[in-house]
């Protein structure tokens, strides 16, 4: 695409121009506003600096005048994100939240769209972020309590939406999508009564594991390379940072895992885990190191979900399900959709360990498990 350049000012227009630059650069702003508003008076509109003139107008403490030369920026350059920043910048200063935030929201709207960012912007990027971040939350307690009460999860979702504290986070799974379900990044332990039988065998599912601790480390890293498959892509590929511990592994038992933690494995039985020859149940104990990060990524079905409960608990654990993240909280399970983008972190100083497994999705019928189970079967046989 051709663009049109503006002429360049005659030379003593010129000299003008870089006198009031230079006296800007060194923040002389009364002779850089002066200087600046002489040159504007000669000058097209399209080869002035606009910019500059606002930054000598606001230094000399004259904002509407320094927020009309934005206006000029603009109506030339609608998406330019230093006049967007600069212009949000003044709407705050004037108290009006809902003009700054929309100028904000343009501006790294833009700045997502662009790609790049100026170092000279980096501080009032940042800044956007932080003050959209706060006027949403003040924005949604302001609904919340003219809803009053105690709003359903789908209300608080939907005011998450508007306000955008949320995201309409998708199911991508990786492999295989079966239509139809519910677009929830977590699920309440409550909707699972077979919970109940579980977590009261926590303590003895605890004990094991200290016991287990206090022997030899038999954790092995949780990603590695098959050998007749490329190697995964991921940068905990053999590290042992996130290391895991088999109780089921493609249907079978690990005999000397399930041998050391019987409690355990009995308190496995009560989940509707799938039964899959060659492929499920999957059962283990997921370990996190600290300072360990599981990149952004999804899982490779969506008829599942998955379960974390947590055995050994540290803080500043997070799990990131979407635009939802959590932390993992002694006796508290988090149940999943894992085909949701979703990572986990441990910033803080201790590891963390849940005993994790997978159970089918709850809306899918008996019909439609035997089918799934016939494909995922025959998935693993084809040759």
């Amino acid at each position: 695409m051709l663009m049109t350049m503006a002429p360049s000012p005659p030379a003593a227009q010129q000299a003008l121009l870089e006198h009031g630059l230079a006296a800007l650069g060194v923040r002389d702003y009364p002779r850089a506003a002066a200087l600046l508003n002489e040159i504007a008076a000669a000058l097209p509109s399209a080869a002035m600096p606009w910019l500059a003139l606002a930054n000598a107008e606001q230094g000399c403490g004259r904002f509407d005048a320094a927020e009309a030369a934005l206006d000029r920026q603009l109506s030339l350059h609608m998406r330019d994100v230093g006049a967007l920043l600069f212009k949000a910048q003044l709407r705050e200063r004037d108290g009006d939240e809902r003009a700054a935030s929309s100028f904000y929201r343009a501006a790294l709207n833009q700045i997502a769209f662009d790609g790049h960012l100026l170092p000279s912007l980096r501080p009032l990027h940042d800044h956007a972020h932080a003050y959209l971040a706060a006027t949403d939350a003040r924005f949604t307690e302001y609904l919340l309590a003219q809803i009053g009460g105690d709003p359903s999860p789908a209300i608080r979702e939907s005011i998450g939406l508007l306000t955008g504290q949320r995201e309409i986070d998708l199911q991508r799974p990786s492999v295989f999508y079966y239509p139809g379900l519910a677009q929830r990044r977590f699920f309440d332990s409550s909707e699972f009564r077979w919970l109940e039988p579980m977590l009261a065998m926590l303590p003895a599912m605890q004990a094991e594991l200290a016991a287990m601790r206090a022997g030899e480390d038999r954790f092995t890293p949780y990603v590695v390379a098959t050998p007749d498959r490329p190697a995964p892509a991921n940068p905990l590929l053999n590290d042992p940072a996130w290391g895991t511990l088999h109780f089921w592994k493609s249907g079978e038992v690990v005999a000397d895992n399930a041998a050391a933690c019987p409690a355990t494995l009995a308190a496995l039985g009560h989940a509707p885990m799938p039964q899959i020859p060659g492929r499920s149940p999957n059962a283990h104990w997921s370990r996190l190191k600290p300072g360990t990060h599981i990149a952004p990524h999804h899982g490779m079905l969506n008829t599942r979900l998955i379960c974390h409960i947590p055995i050994l608990t540290a803080p500043a654990c997070t799990l990131r399900v979407g635009s939802e993240t959590r932390e993992w909280r002694d006796g508290v399970p988090l149940i999943f959709d894992d085909s949701i983008e979703h990572e986990a972190r441990n910033a803080g100083p201790a590891e963390r360990v849940v005993l994790l497994f997978e159970i089918w999705r709850p809306e899918i019928d008996a019909a439609d498990r035997a089918a799934l189970s016939k494909i995922f079967a025959s998935i693993n046989a084809y040759d």
